[in-house]
């Protein structure tokens, strides 16, 4: 009887009650993946091992190289990619020298073979095996169980390899999600980057490639070259990918090796920092990087290509945030696309929510996503459910470009909502705990087929169960509808223009006592420890005065132990040099002197509150020549920004007077109309204030120029409400350099959002009646 993956899976693992007690549960993984792996590899040569064995007696009396000897052994295995010389198999090893028989018999696999257990240290397990004498009965254990083609096809064995891989992550505290993806996940993305091209697919004689940047143990290449498999049973798929992970690199490589595939096109390494098959092109690209991962061990490589290379590498539309390398890896397969002259390419890439969004404007997210857009790339975007994989519940999208996009979708994008398409899992597995069945994945595909707008249409679902444990309430809250849709956008329609919108500096200044009392402190990080400070020794055993001629002003030299315990307690972000300035007797002086030089200015200022800044300047170097003294910038500086506020009753604050002609809409405003009219004739440019400062992002139309579609939405928008507002037109675009900077996005949960009207407050109050009751119910049976 045929075995299902999970019994077989459940089978092998039965090894790890030989080796509890010896060790570590967190090594169970590494000693049954490669004995299961050496078993499967076993039984699939065993229809042709006497046939190899025949030859290999032929092919030692010619004394030819490794290589020229392989090449003469692979034809008498009848097509496939490997062979083994030995004349031993796992039954056959003995229990007497088992350790250097099954040594031998690896060593007799052809090259590309016995390399697969280096990567899983096999020898080393091997040895601490035989020391716990228990290799000889972990053989006899792994030998009874068939996995030779017949009982188990090279799909099924995927599904025992990524089972086993589940539960070593689990005792081990990795993450399963690293190596592999979820099979109805891996089936729907399948099917959406083939379907397009069922039809060139079953002509005869089709040559085509596939490509999987994070190959993991291979269920993307493997479901690939099924899925055209079952079209065209003659077609020619060629497999090739990067894995970083050595371990399953080494299952990936195996699986492919059973498969007949040049597994030299299989590489061991990181993808984005070290390419491997940086010249090649592809047909169809399908990955599942890791979700949030950062790249900051390999910044610099990525940085220097982007730099360097610009758009003749792989990252020259932008780089993202470091702490989430994703697009790194979407814009490593759109280069590597294959020209539209050439046949195109498509791909299927699923990524979280992130890179959707995240970055605004001219961020390099945005300018990735802009890129991808205005060059027609992207075909469709699919919601998947949540809890869909094994290391994380959160929600996550497939991504489906393409560059020979049918003349109809040209421009357009496909949003497929569907988050409710899936059923329960009767026990979770990891974080999966959805599953999609056939129908769900047909359900999206017919829709991507037919590449319609779908309304909002109930689905046959479930409605979640909710825990029955606690307080029920009365009248529970509605769930909402379980639905699926999906609607058609072009391509700018996710695209805006960010323009800066400022307004202008009003500020007001008074030389009163309290506004001058604070030039005695500096303004910076030393402002409140210098008020401390002179809060406790000012008038200590040597009292400090205002005198010019102060002799101890500032001189905390007695003192100086006592305050660098205190700082250490209540400011320890101070750094060195910013105590040593504090303890510095001139810095409190150079202070002083701005302070007694301030008083000074009042006299001959006063103390009235000034509303118009605008003739500060001039009023404080009348003031100069009047006491006779002098004021280098900084001076001037701190004394301006000690008695000046901002105040929105205050006259706007003149930046520079222009001959141009007046436009407001961008700054530029007319002298007659404004401060009374003093500078009739003439157009005045204000000071922006920083902290009004606004971004507004206005969508994009092609139909339209950006600056009539920037004016509109300013005059309908803005102008109301903030009359003296202003776009700031040096704000430009890098790329178009027109007014504005360019982003975009693409907000999928807003498009489909479903309101739902909160809950009715007689409802509430009913239920908080109930709950209130029951709580004094219960109070009177414990006083009772």
């Amino acid at each position: 009887m045929t075995q299902t993956p999970n019994n077989l899976a459940s089978d092998s693992w039965a090894i790890a009650d030989l080796l509890r007690g010896d060790f570590r549960q967190s090594q169970y993984g590494r000693i049954i993946l490669p004995f299961c792996l050496l078993r499967r590899l076993e039984c699939v040569l065993e229809a042709s091992k006497e046939a190899v064995l025949a030859e290999q007696q032929k092919v030692q009396d010619m004394n030819l190289p490794e290589e020229a000897q392989e090449k003469l052994l692979l034809r008498a295995t009848g097509g496939l990619s490997f062979f083994n010389t030995s004349k031993m198999d796992l039954s056959k090893l003995g229990e007497s020298g088992i350790k250097a028989n099954l040594e031998t018999y690896i060593q007799s696999f052809s090259k590309d073979a016995r390399e697969i257990f280096d990567y899983f240290n096999f020898a080393e397990f091997i040895g601490q095996l035989n020391d716990a004498n228990l290799l000889y009965k972990v053989v006899q254990k792994v030998r009874t169980i068939d996995l030779s083609p017949t009982a188990v096809s090279n799909h099924d064995m995927g599904l025992v390899f990524e089972e086993l891989i589940r539960r070593f992550a689990e005792g081990s505290n990795e993450t399963a999600g690293e190596h592999f993806t979820p099979r109805d996940i891996v089936r729907l993305t399948t099917a959406l980057v083939f379907m397009e091209d069922d039809e060139a697919l079953t002509k005869p004689g089709i040559i085509r490639t596939i490509y999987d940047p994070t190959a993991g143990t291979g269920g993307f290449l493997s479901s690939g070259m099924e899925y055209v498999h079952e079209l065209n049973p003659k077609s020619v798929m060629r497999a090739y990918g990067q894995e970083l992970n050595p371990e399953s690199y080494a299952i990936c490589k195996a699986d492919m090796l059973i498969k007949g595939q040049d597994v030299s096109n299989i590489k061991l390494g990181n993808t984005l920092s070290n390419d491997q098959l940086y010249s090649t092109e592809f047909d169809y690209m399908l990955s599942n990087p890791p979700f949030g991962v950062d790249w900051k061990k390999i910044e610099q490589e990525i940085i220097d290509e982007h730099n360097h290379k610009g758009f003749d590498g792989r990252f020259g539309p932008g780089l993202p945030r470091v702490s989430d390398g994703s697009l790194l890896f979407l814009l490593h397969l759109i280069r590597k696309m294959r020209d539209p002259s050439k046949g195109g390419a498509r791909i299927g890439i699923i990524l979280n929510g992130s890179p959707l969004f995240t970055g605004g404007a001219g961020s390099g997210e945005s300018e990735i996503r802009r890129y991808i857009l205005e060059a027609d790339l992207l075909e469709a975007i699919v919601a998947l459910p949540t809890d869909m994989f094994y290391n994380t519940g959160i929600s996550t999208y497939i991504w489906i470009l393409s560059n020979k996009k049918a003349k109809e979708r040209k421009g357009q994008v496909l949003l497929i909502n569907g988050v409710n398409l899936c059923g329960k899992m009767r026990k979770s597995l990891g974080s999966k705990r959805n599953v999609m069945d056939e129908e769900d994945i047909a359900t999206i595909t017919r829709c991507f087929g037919n590449y319609e707008i779908i309304d909002a249409r109930e689905l046959d679902k479930p409605t979640e169960q909710k825990s029955n444990r606690g307080r029920q309430s009365a009248n529970p809250k509605t769930e909402p509808t379980k639905t699926f849709a999906a609607k058609i956008f072009k391509s700018h329609e996710f695209g805006y223009r960010r323009i800066t919108i400022e307004r202008p500096l009003r500020l007001s200044y008074q030389f009163s006592d309290e506004r001058l009392a604070t030039l005695r402190f500096e303004s910076g990080a030393l402002n409140a420890v210098m008020k401390w400070a002179y809060a406790e020794y000012c008038n200590g055993s040597v009292a400090w005065s205002d005198t010019a001629d102060c002799p101890h002003y500032g001189d905390l030299s007695a003192h100086q132990d006592e305050i660098r315990r205190y700082i250490k307690l209540h400011f320890s972000d101070l750094k060195e040099k910013q105590i040593k300035d504090l303890l510095e007797r001139s810095t409190w002086t150079t202070q002083k002197t701005i302070l007694l030089k301030a008083r000074q200015l009042q006299q001959s200022i006063g103390t009235e509150q000034q509303n118009d800044m605008n003739d500060f300047d001039d009023v404080l170097a009348t003031a100069v020549k009047a006491q006779q003294i002098t004021l280098d910038a900084k001076e001037k500086k701190a004394i301006g920004d000690a008695v000046s506020w901002k105040n929105p009753e205050a006259e706007k604050i003149i930046k520079k007077i222009h001959k141009a002609k007046a436009d407001p809409i961008y700054g530029l405003f007319d002298g007659s109309k404004e401060s009374n009219g003093a500078h009739k004739g003439k157009v005045i440019e204000y000071k922006a204030d920083g902290d009004l400062r606004d971004f507004e992002n206005v969508a994009l139309d092609p139909s339209k120029t950006v600056n009539a579609i920037n004016e509109a939405y300013f005059n309908k928008e803005v102008l109301p409400h903030v009359p003296d507002a202003w776009i700031d037109a040096s704000k430009k675009d890098n790329k178009d350099q027109q007014i504005g900077i360019v982003g975009y996005e693409i907000p999928f949960n807003r498009h489909f959002y479903q309101y739902q009207p909160p809950r009715d407050l007689a409802e509430i109050d009913a239920d908080l009646d109930a709950v209130s009751a029951e709580i004094m119910k219960l109070l009177q049976e414990v006083h009772s």
